[in-house]
């Protein structure tokens, strides 16, 4: 699999917080957003982190075929891969982003997936990066 493009996003892990923290810097094309989010799992079993905070803001264009990968594949074999920690997903987004993919009928079933509580990973979602922090260092 082809390395990413570093400008589509950044990965840094914060010891002092215990939380890996990636920003997108842009969309990208399917195949280049699934090898930023195998980099941020290797990241994440460097540092044996299972708290992450995801800044999707500037991400406004993502696919259905995207939603559906990094829901029902990619996290829980993350959250599988950092076992017996529980994946904490905090993620960081605009609420236009988060209402148009609520009222959008191909996202909206990968948000309800997404936030159920069953999955071995719970995620959380957030506008301000204050709050999501709190929330991830907090539990």
């Amino acid at each position: 699999m082809p390395l990413p493009d570093p400008a589509t996003r950044t990965i840094v892990y914060r010891p002092d917080l215990g939380i890996l923290i990636v920003r997108w810097n842009q969309d990208a094309e399917l195949a280049v957003l699934q090898a930023d989010y195998h980099a941020m799992l290797a990241a994440a079993e460097q540092h044996n982190c299972a708290r992450w905070l995801l800044d999707v803001r500037r991400r406004e264009g993502t696919d259905p075929e995207l939603s559906a990968w990094a829901s029902t594949v990619f996290y829980p074999l993350a959250a599988a891969r950092l076992a017996p920690q529980r994946l904490q997903l905090a993620v960081l987004t605009s609420s236009y982003i988060y209402e148009r993919f609520n009222q959008d009928p191909t996202q909206r079933p990968y948000v309800d997936y997404m936030l159920a509580t069953e999955r071995p990973f719970v995620t959380q979602v957030f506008a301000d990066e204050g709050q999501a922090a709190h929330w991830l260092t907090a539990s």
